[in-house]
């Protein structure tokens, strides 16, 4: 069976776009085609300056709707990263395998960096290694596919490029997996920024609708959203992004085309509030069993423990075959006891 790795990162609260664009098609689709894996890849999110009590907030909270979306324990694998040894492991592995060049280019690193160093400041050393960490995230556990959005796609080139390197050099190991945009995902751009996708952010920003906003509040961002000159609402992503965000939207939450749903429509406004009530509709089945498991916090925390436990046995043997593969030492259970008694 196919097996397939992906992973959210606690850095900000999930959004629209995070369900839209990945988490409903984790749920519907990959957990019932494929081995499937999802993590919260808590650190990941270490590689900027953070506060640690938010960080573990939010990878709770990243778990809990993982599960609230969908996602069955029963069907796939739900885990946090730092739960599970050998990420680290591998990491620093591959570290030896990948090479400065290759960090330095990686776009994400170059971007954040200039604006460090714009403002007089400097990035830690794990944002510059962080994608070696991804692609021990995968390799870890011979994923053939990583479903990615393009912002994400450099990092699975890489990790192929890891994975055949070494296994050119010290004898196949890795699973070479692919990157896999996935067909029924949504592109979901910034309400107030068409331009940008809609991320995570630190701050409550008024084009960004969260997973757990309230139903209004939903509705009044929605409302807001930055369309276009022009009164005619036509499908035309180059001309007309924001016009276009919203029928996207709309079309993702209710399964019909964009350029279909233009015809039906002769103003903004009346876009606006259907697009505005469907994204409510969509999200509030996620927020009700939300809500739930925050009530029975023990079951996220018994879903979290056997997790790892399955994720750990799944990637256990391939770090170990890839330590004695680069020529590390294996360890010998039990070898400092019998020392200790010989010397006695």
């Amino acid at each position: 069976m196919t097996r397939v790795f992906s992973g959210v990162k606690p850095t900000g609260h999930l959004t629209l776009g995070n369900y839209l664009g990945a988490m409903r098609q984790w749920a519907e689709v990959d957990q019932h085609r494929a081995d499937a894996l999802f993590c919260v890849v808590d650190l990941h999110a270490l590689t900027v300056d953070h506060d640690p009590a938010r960080v573990r907030r939010l990878s709770r909270q990243a778990a809990t709707l993982l599960l609230a979306t969908g996602l069955d324990p029963e069907l796939c694998t739900v885990f946090v990263q730092s739960h599970v040894d050998e990420h680290a492991r591998l990491s620093y592995v591959l570290e030896c395998v990948a090479t400065d060049g290759e960090m330095r280019r990686m776009i994400q690193y170059k971007e954040k960096a200039a604006r460090e160093r714009a403002r007089g400041g400097s990035v830690r050393l794990s944002l510059l290694t962080y994608p070696v960490l991804m692609a021990a995230d995968i390799l870890a556990y011979g994923a053939d596919e990583v479903p990615v959005g393009d912002d994400q796609a450099q990092h699975v080139e890489l990790t192929r490029d890891l994975a055949v390197r070494f296994n050119q050099r010290y004898g196949h190991t890795f699973v070479v997996p692919k990157a896999t945009v996935p067909e029924v995902a949504a592109r979901v751009m910034n309400l107030q920024e068409p331009a940008s996708k809609m991320g995570k952010s630190d701050d409550f920003g008024p084009g960004i609708v969260y997973l757990l906003d309230e139903p209004d509040v939903m509705r009044k961002k929605v409302m807001r959203a930055v369309t276009d000159s022009g009164r005619e609402v036509v499908y035309d992503r180059e001309g007309r992004p924001g016009v276009a965000n919203l029928l996207e939207i709309l079309a993702a939450c209710t399964g019909k085309k964009p350029g279909a749903l233009a015809d039906a429509y002769e103003s903004y406004g009346a876009l606006k509030k259907d697009t505005a009530e469907a994204v409510v509709e969509v999200l509030r089945p996620v927020q009700e069993r939300h809500k739930a498991l925050c009530a029975d916090p023990g079951h996220v925390e018994g879903v979290l423990g056997e997790g790892a436990e399955k994720a750990r046995a799944m990637a256990r043997p391939t770090v170990d075959a890839a330590y004695r593969a680069i020529g590390l030492l294996p360890a010998v259970s039990g070898a400092p006891a019998v020392a200790l008694n010989a010397a006695r």
